[in-house]
Parts: structure tokens; sequence; C-alpha cells
């Protein structure tokens, strides 16, 4: 489980394709302390497992599956990653609860700048529409972000000064391919709605309903 706040900018130093992955290696410093070999870490909000480590890089095995779905897959030498650790019991939630599952690859369709910040609006398969909602979280490239606003295809963010300067958010530029994890709470919300149980299914989801509409949330 992670956060979606980001510790550190990393490097991609290496990449070792395999017949059914790839092996790739990232250059850093502030993650690696406390870190040992079958730790999570997150590269772009990927989860991905510690296979080799050492003073100033870790190594990960991406799998065919992660590279597919993520853009693991995509990543070259001297790309910068957002990093970051699998959150400890005793530290602070202050993003939002972050899997490191990536559903959906995404791409920059605008930026836009003013003194305070930077406007980004990403585009994603409708299919995946449904989960992103208006001052809801979500999280790209590992970022866990606010939403402000959604349409048809794409949702758009604002990105503060603080978050810029922690993450690779400036290197981003319209068509830079992204990774998204939507909140599971909204598919774990989807899921309930759609389980039916014998005779008593069918109220109990009318309830879920009418709760769920007390809420704000339908």
């Amino acid at each position: 489980m992670f956060t979606g706040l980001i510790e550190e900018i990393g490097v991609i130093k290496n990449v070792i394709p395999s017949k059914d992955g790839r092996t790739i290696t990232v250059s850093c410093r502030t993650i690696l302390d406390g870190t040992v070999i079958g730790d999570s870490i997150a590269i772009n909000g990927a989860c991905q497992t510690v296979t080799s480590i050492d003073k100033e890089q870790f190594s990960v095995y991406a799998s065919g599956e992660t590279c597919a779905v993520s853009t693991l897959g995509m990543m070259s030498p001297g790309a910068a990653v957002n990093l970051e650790r699998a959150m400890s019991a005793q530290s602070r939630f202050g993003g939002h609860m972050v899997q490191g599952h990536v559903d959906v690859k995404g791409d920059i369709a605008s930026i836009s700048r003013d003194s305070r910040g930077m406007g980004v609006s990403v585009r994603i398969q409708p299919y995946y529409m449904k989960y992103i909602v208006a001052k809801g979280s979500v999280a790209v490239d590992g970022i866990s972000l606010t939403v402000v606003s959604v349409n048809a295809d794409t949702f758009n963010l604002y990105c503060i000064p603080e978050t810029l300067s922690r993450t690779i958010i400036e290197q981003w530029k319209v068509g830079t391919a992204v990774n998204v994890e939507v909140d599971i709470l909204a598919k774990y919300v989807e899921k309930m709605l759609e389980y039916k149980t014998g005779d008593t299914g069918g109220s109990d989801d009318e309830a879920i309903k009418r709760k769920l509409a007390e809420e704000g949330f339908m």
C-alpha cells in the first residue's frame, strides 16, 4: 500500500529485456534507506518488488503484464521516475489509498500554466471515467492528486508548486504517456452494487443505493 506522496525522483539507469518482461535498474538515494530485497517500491505508480540493491541503485523485474498495462514497458535509460516506498504502519496517511496497481495508461491531453501552478488534462479510455469524480482522488504516475473536473474521456488536475518540485510533472508534455490508478473505493462500491445474493440480494442492493444517494455519492 502507498500514499501517492512521492519520496524521490530517480533515474532509469539500465533496462534489460527478456522474453517475458524486463529488468529495470533505477539510480536513487533517499528511498534506499532501510530498503531490502523483497520490499515494494512504486515506480511511476507501478508497485514492483526489489530484486537487488546497493548504495546507489536498485533493480526490479517487470513482468510482461506489468509492461503491457503500465509505462514501465516504455522506459529507457535516462528517464526520470517518481519513487515511493510502501508505507509503514507508523507513518501518516497524507495522500490516499494507492495500491500501486496501474489500471490504465493515459496520456497528457493539455497543459496550462498560471502564476501559482499548472493545470493538466489527462485522457484515458472512456470505460475508466466512471471511476473518476470531481473532488475525488486519482493517482497519476504514482502521484496522489485531486480531480478538479471531468469530461467524457478526460479529467482535469491542478498541480501546486510543491507538487511540481517533488515529482516529474514538470517533464510532462502533451502526448506524454502516464500511469493511472483510479480510487479503489470506487471499484469496491461498483462490485457491491453488482453482487446479488439469493432473494435478499435485490433489497440489499437497493439499501446500498439509498445510502449512497443519501451521502451524495449518487
